[in-house]
């Protein structure tokens, strides 16, 4: 059985990989730890032999107050918690990052290939990055060290982007009609990797994302058409959107491009058991 320790007792991906996991007791036994205060750094690692390290700030921000903020937990506390791991014995160390940290400023179209140099455009992606760089250095073949890249998280409950254009699918009578494309990977696939990442003890840098790319209006299509509601797609804002694009981030987040060329993201078994329109209705749901 794999004794497994998940740091961030209320993280969204932290919760539903200890559900997904829950599948299979006879397995995999878990525990979480909260990070809020310092108490994590008097327990005792020794026992588990995986560390899943998911705590940290997952929004982004432009206040130059929380800059300090996101080094201190996105950084440092995961430098801290990878050294622990090692040195109490943990056998494998798994971090959560981010597609942020190739910034917004995608050429090649938005797409993302693995000569792509990370290029982080705020405090979140360069907090990220530099954990990245600092825990790769601890790997070894008794410390495997496994770096998650993913795109956007979606699942019943997520936050960020996501339950905004879901409440707009909802509401809204018209929504643009832009032909973009966008990495996206709902939470299923990603545990079903995680527990794969475990079960093969990886070690390495790893780009999971959906079969699918993602067109941000079928989307908004598809979840107003699960809630029995019509939606009517436009082009008369296309012009304006586009000239937004390059000044405004989160215009460009919903309707630009930012994939992972797919060969990235290709594992010798099977994780992305949702296809889009599945993992949507079980969103939705």
């Amino acid at each position: 059985m794999k004794q497994i320790l998940i740091t961030g007792e209320n993280s969204y991906v932290g919760n539903a990989f200890d559900t997904w996991l829950s599948n299979n007791p006879d397995l995999y036994s878990i525990d979480k730890v909260s990070m809020r205060d310092r108490s994590w750094k008097k327990k005792d690692f020794s026992p588990y032999d995986v560390v899943v390290h998911v705590a940290g700030i997952a929004h982004v921000s432009t206040d130059p107050d929380m800059e300090e903020k996101y080094y201190r937990v996105n950084r440092d506390l995961t430098i801290e918690v990878a050294e622990k791991a090692k040195a109490d014995g943990v056998k494998q160390f798994i971090f959560l990052s981010s597609l942020i940290v190739y910034g917004e400023n995608i050429t090649n179209n938005g797409i993302i290939d693995m000569y792509t140099t990370p290029a982080p455009s705020n405090f979140y992606g360069d907090s990220k990055l530099q954990a990245e760089n600092q825990i790769k250095s601890l790997n070894e073949d008794s410390f495997k060290v496994v770096i998650l890249r993913p795109p956007m998280i979606y699942g019943k409950g997520s936050k960020g982007n996501y339950p905004k254009l879901a409440k707009a699918a909802r509401k809204l009578p018209v929504f643009p009609n832009i032909d973009n494309q966008r990495s996206m990977l709902h939470i299923d696939n990603l545990c079903e990797f995680m527990k794969l990442m475990i079960d093969n003890q990886e070690s390495g840098m790893f780009f999971p994302q959906n079969k699918e790319y993602v067109n941000t209006s079928e989307m908004v299509c598809i979840i107003s058409e699960i809630h029995n509601k019509k939606i009517k797609l436009v082009k008369l804002f296309n012009p304006i959107l586009i000239l937004m694009q390059k000044k405004v981030g989160l215009v460009n987040k919903v309707f630009g491009n930012m994939v992972y060329e797919k060969s990235m993201s290709r594992y010798k078994e099977d994780y992305q058991i949702r296809d889009f329109r599945e993992s949507i209705k079980l969103t939705e749901r």
